[in-house]
């Protein structure tokens, strides 16, 4: 892909959505009224509307490397702010993927500059699972298994948040952690324990 056919595409996309309905872009100049919160990695394979089928204004998106929660990345804790007290989502999702450079990246030892504080987060991860991911042998599955367990405890970063610890008690906001595989394009539902999660945490990260 290049520019133009970004703008060749842009323009077909325009004629496509005027036909399905004239007034398309009145109607998505409205504004936005989103139920989901959702927060990805950046690789260019995973499209979060996409692969959930959503339509433009139902899903607010924020992407990172490693869709990573840290709690002194000003970007992802002002989209938190924004999207729970003024767009009022009733979910917050934290969709991990299968095959990630990310996650791949945290598991060698290896000084990648820039990146070398971002990754110490996830290396973090694998400091807190260590005894679980070294006892599998398999690295693709060793590499799966810190994918998801990456999503978890960038889940229980965000239960870790005023911001959604007051969303809970107002009005039941739920945080869910998602893997999307690659190799089948299936969404997985981790099913993690949110209100486990939640009681575990509050006796040292409850925030009035």
């Amino acid at each position: 892909m290049n520019l133009d056919t970004v703008f060749d595409n842009n323009e077909k996309w325009i004629a496509e959505k005027l036909e399905t309905s004239s007034d398309y872009f009145e109607q998505l100049a409205e504004g936005q009224n989103p139920e989901l919160l959702y927060i990805g990695c950046s690789d260019s394979r995973v499209t979060a509307e996409e692969v959930m089928g959503a339509k433009p204004g139902e899903v607010f998106v924020h992407r990172n490397i490693a869709n990573m929660v840290i709690s002194i990345d000003l970007n992802v804790l002002s989209v938190l702010k924004y999207a729970v007290d003024y767009l009022k989502v009733k979910h917050i999702i934290v969709c991990g993927h299968y095959a990630c450079g990310g996650v791949k990246a945290a598991m060698q030892s290896k000084d990648l500059g820039v990146l070398n504080p971002w990754l110490r987060n996830i290396r973090d991860v694998y400091r807190l699972h260590k005894e679980e991911l070294n006892a599998i042998e398999d690295e693709t599955k060793k590499y799966d298994r810190l994918v998801e367990l990456n999503v978890k405890e960038q889940c229980v970063n965000l239960i870790k948040t005023a911001v959604v610890q007051k969303a809970y008690r107002d009005h039941g906001l739920k945080v869910h952690g998602w893997i999307f595989d690659v190799h089948t394009g299936k969404l997985i539902d981790l099913k993690i324990d949110f209100e486990g999660y939640l009681k575990n945490i509050m006796e040292i990260y409850h925030l009035d």
